[in-house]
């Protein structure tokens, strides 16, 4: 698979005014110096190029330039709310804690729920769920230069990228850089499997293309007639998710018989389901092989109707139908939300979809906000700390050490006469963050204080937990008569 980065002058041209002068603004302060022979271009433009070509709103440009680790280093530090706002300063600033956790280990691959735990950390310390899509973007940009560092490196972005950052990016619906992200991955991890497989789509490239420029020519003709405008293209199918239905249907690639795609974009919901009607009266096709995810939408917020025909060849041929909106929707997910801000655009579908990604995500009872930022107040509830050994804990918001000695072992939490959190000693009451490391101290005897039970005293927060101090007393209690 070839990646490449479109320069970023290339896109300048599609700035103007106000915005085109903040965007020159924030490349003259990481230094972008147009024919410097010693310059190397920095990380967060080239991510910015990525995002770029995704047409997503002006403040994730910026705060992607402006997220470059260089200027970290800068004495005194750039003031990005005052030169440019508090929003694009507060984006880099979540960047930056998402480009320095060191949290993943490959033993998460072999604990599903640790990786989980992680995607929800990660989910849940960013104010705005951009800065998310400036990370992906940044992993992105990683891998396309990983062939320059050690097989061991390799192996373990590539891990953690299948494991952390291309389940996130479906979770956010953004299929586009998903996609790419599973690809780069598998191409280090098993690069044997990756050629034999491009090699494969590359030797049946002309008999594929002929197959689906005869569908596509056909079906541009007969909407034609029938007044509707479309975009019709072939849609390459994904190493990776080639890979993945061999494995899981256990075939050979020149056993799959699905291996063609088409995409047709309408301009409304009427005209998806006539085009529809229209491919099944001209093809025949495969009854189960239809998903209707307009009217019943995925949960990453995605809508299209899919359907297999087969042609006069014989061939398997998978069509997407949608509109404009739901592709943009599935190129790039909840970051599509800026992109139908401005004039009205955003329709219902699309706040449907925002709020069904809330949902998925595990906020209970909250309702969809609307500012101007989309906060990401996902998972307002709990707080995500580290054991020692590097183990992810999920805790109720509110939660102090001695939650944290319960809910790693009730042994523990009846020794505890201590704690550290990031190597520091801290009172039991002290109220943890997510990200902190928290140590506890325990004496050789179980011996649980009366106190720790009176939530006035803050020692606890977690009723599970409290309910443990309880029983403990109890037991004791009964064992003296």
């Amino acid at each position: 698979m070839k990646s490449v980065t479109i320069p970023i002058e290339k896109y300048l041209s599609n700035y103007h005014g106000k915005d085109k002068e903040q965007l020159q603004r924030a490349l003259d302060i990481v230094g972008l110096i147009e024919g410097d022979a010693h310059y190397i271009r920095p990380k967060g433009v080239e991510v910015a190029s990525i995002l770029m070509g995704f047409h997503v709103d002006l403040k994730t440009i910026l705060a992607a330039i402006l997220s470059d680790p260089r200027l970290t280093t800068l004495n005194p530090l750039i003031d990005i709310a005052a030169e440019f706002d508090v929003t694009v300063a507060n984006l880099v600033q979540d960047v930056n804690w998402l480009n320095t956790i060191r949290v993943y280990s490959p033993e998460m691959a072999s604990e599903p729920n640790q990786a989980e735990t992680l995607r929800r950390m990660l989910l849940s310390m960013t104010q705005d769920v951009r800065a998310v899509l400036i990370k992906i973007a940044y992993r992105i940009q990683r891998l396309r230069n990983l062939p320059k560092e050690s097989e061991e490196i390799r192996h373990f972005i590539a891990h953690e990228t299948l494991d952390i950052y291309a389940p996130i990016a479906n979770r956010l619906g953004v299929h586009q850089f998903k996609w790419e992200l599973e690809d780069m991955a598998f191409r280090y991890l098993d690069p044997a499997t990756y050629r034999h497989i491009a090699h494969s789509l590359s030797a049946n490239r002309k008999g594929r293309e002929s197959s689906v420029n005869g569908f596509i020519t056909l079906l541009k003709s007969t909407l034609a007639k029938e007044n509707i405008e479309c975009e019709c293209y072939g849609r390459p199918k994904h190493i990776y998710s080639i890979w993945k239905k061999m494995q899981r249907k256990n075939l050979a690639i020149d056993e799959l018989y699905d291996l063609l795609a088409v995409r047709v974009i309408v301009d409304s919901l009427i005209h998806c389901y006539t085009v529809l009607g229209i491919v099944h009266s001209l093809w025949q096709p495969i009854p189960k092989e239809f998903d209707d995810y307009i009217a019943n939408p995925k949960e990453n917020g995605y809508q299209s109707l899919h359907t297999v025909i087969l042609d006069e060849e014989g061939n398997r041929i998978e069509v997407q139908i949608r509109t404009q909106a739901m592709h943009d929707y599935a190129e790039l997910g909840v970051a599509a939300h800026w992109s139908y801000k401005e004039g009205g655009k955003q329709s219902a579908t699309m706040e449907k979809s925002i709020a069904t990604l809330r949902k998925l995500l595990e906020e209970k009872n909250a309702e969809l906000s609307s500012s101007e930022d989309f906060r990401n107040e996902l998972f307002n509830d709990r707080i995500y700390v580290l054991t020692p050994a590097g183990k992810l804990l999920d805790l109720v918001k509110g939660a102090t050490p001695l939650d944290f000695a319960y809910a790693v072992h009730t042994e523990i939490g009846h020794r505890c006469r201590g704690a550290k959190v990031n190597g520091r000693i801290v009172p039991l009451t002290y109220i943890l963050k997510s990200g902190e490391q928290v140590e506890i101290l325990t004496s050789k005897e179980m011996n649980p204080n009366r106190n720790w039970i009176d939530r006035r005293l803050g020692y606890l927060k977690s009723p599970h937990s409290i309910q443990k101090v309880k029983v403990w007393f109890r037991d004791k209690e009964i064992g003296f008569k």
